[in-house]
C-alpha cells in the first residue's frame, strides 16, 4: 500500500511522540498530536505492520476496571533505528580498530571525551535555567544531544530517563560509552549514581538512579511526618 507525503509526515509524528514520551495509548497520542483517534489508529496499524511499533497491554499501577485493558504502543529496535542514529557500522568498525590497536584504555579515553558534553553543558544550562533542579538540567543537556530525556520521582530520589539513545548500537558492543556517561553524571552532581537500565542492552528506556543526598532525605521525612 502506498501513502502520500502527508501520511508519512503524520506517521513520523506518531512515532516520534512515542519516542519522546515513551509507550503511549492511541487515545493519549490523539490528544498529544491533535489528531482523531481513527487517524492515530490507522498510522499505528501501519507502524505495527512494518515492525516499527509493538502493541502490548497497558501497564497499570492501580487496580484495573472492568473490560479489556487499553493497548499501549512502544517502539521496537527497528523503530528506533529510524531516528537519528549518529553512529552505525562505521562507528563500530572504528572503535573496533581503536580497541585492537590501543586496547581498552584507548576505547575508554574515547568514551570519556564523548561524554564530556555532560560537564561542558551542565554549568551553562544551570545558569540559563536557574528554575531547574540538577536532574532537570541533566535532562535538558541530554535532550539537546538527542536523548529525549526526562526526570521521574523515585522512592529514593529521582530517575533520569532517556527514551532514546543515539549511540545505542555502538554502546551495545562498547558499554564504555554508557559507563563514562554515568561517571560524568556522577561528577556534575557530586554523588554516586547508578544505571538501572540501558537501551543498548535491550531495555526500553535508559534509566539512571539519582539518590537524594542524606540531608534531602531527612528533609523529605520531616515534611511527610
Amino acid at each position: 500500500m502506498e501513502f502520500t507525503g502527508t501520511d508519512e509526515s503524520t506517521r513520523q509524528r506518531v512515532a516520534r511522540s512515542i519516542l519522546v514520551n515513551g509507550a503511549s495509548t492511541a487515545a493519549a497520542l490523539a490528544v498529544r498530536l491533535d489528531l482523531t483517534p481513527a487517524a492515530v489508529r490507522r498510522h499505528l496499524d501501519q507502524l505495527v505492520e512494518e515492525g516499527h511499533v509493538v502493541a502490548r497491554d497497558q501497564r497499570s499501577a492501580g487496580a484495573r476496571g472492568r473490560g479489556r485493558p487499553a493497548k499501549e504502543f512502544a517502539l521496537t529496535e527497528s523503530g528506533r533505528d529510524g531516528f537519528d542514529q549518529q553512529y552505525d557500522d562505521l562507528a563500530v568498525d572504528a572503535l573496533r580498530f581503536v580497541s585492537e590497536t590501543g586496547g581498552d584504555a584507548a576505547v575508554r579515553e574515547f568514551a570519556k571525551r564523548r561524554a564530556a558534553f555532560v560537564e561542558e553543558r551542565f554549568g551553562e544550562v544551570t545558569a540559563a535555567h536557574p528554575d531547574l533542579g540538577p536532574a532537570q538540567v541533566l535532562a535538558k543537556v541530554f535532550s539537546d544531544q538527542g536523548y529525549a530525556a526526562s526526570v521521574r520521582e523515585s522512592p529514593v530520589g529521582e530517575q533520569l530517563c532517556q527514551q532514546h539513545c543515539p549511540v545505542s548500537h555502538v554502546a551495545h558492543e562498547f558499554p564504555q560509552l554508557c559507563e563514562e556517561e554515568t561517571a560524568a553524571i556522577s561528577r556534575v552532581l557530586g554523588r554516586h549514581v547508578q544505571r538501572l537500565a540501558t537501551i543498548a542492552h535491550g531495555d526500553g528506556v535508559c534509566t539512571t538512579c539519582i539518590p537524594d543526598l542524606p540531608h534531602q532525605s531527612t528533609t523529605k521525612e520531616k515534611v511527610t511526618t
